[in-house]
């Protein structure tokens, strides 16, 4: 029951015998991998749609740092670019999601007639989880729901989606005998 205690094992195996690292079968490993990055990212929106990342939030920051970057800054161009790079932050965000959504959702497909099924699946999630974040804002007393935001979030989604389809279309398929 006991491993040998002269074997070179750390301390804790030879005092607990377990099996280490635990074996998931290959198809509850591929499921972690795939969905684990979406699920993740998409609680990182969900957080990023709290107070914590409202304007008045990420202004106290992004203010001092465009100050930093040009002390005479007018507060004009401050509001403009932290608008801006709030609306980047949402493109950003959405073009992750969708590609994370693709690769889940793509498995191994090496097929490009079979990729578009799963990219239009990933649009289709992204827009429903970009029309669901604004949503959930609309109870956030600091946030505002936009449905301008929405449509910032389906371009992310597509430029995420364009990006990775690039990628898939420079790799070549590996041979499986």
């Amino acid at each position: 029951m006991f491993p040998n205690p002269n074997e070179s094992a750390p301390l804790c195996v030879k005092i607990f015998p377990v099996q280490w690292p635990l074996r998931l079968n290959m198809k509850t490993r591929r499921l972690v991998d795939r969905w684990m990055p979406v699920i993740g990212w998409m609680l990182f929106i969900f957080i990023g749609s709290t107070d914590a990342f409202s304007a008045e939030q990420t202004s106290r920051f992004l203010v001092p740092l465009l100050l930093w970057f040009d002390p005479h800054i007018s507060i004009g161009t401050i509001l403009t670019l932290h608008v801006a790079l709030r609306k980047l932050g949402h493109l950003i965000a959405y073009a992750v999601l969708a590609a994370l959504l693709w690769r889940a959702l793509r498995g191994q497909t090496a097929f490009l007639m079979k990729m578009w099924r799963p990219a239009l699946v990933a649009l289709v999630v992204a827009a429903i989880y970009a029309a669901f974040d604004e949503f959930h804002q609309s109870f956030v007393p600091s946030r505002t729901a936009s449905a301008h935001d929405v449509a910032i979030d389906i371009g992310g989604a597509v430029v995420g989606l364009a990006i990775y389809w690039a990628f898939a279309l420079r790799r070549k398929p590996q041979m499986v005998y």
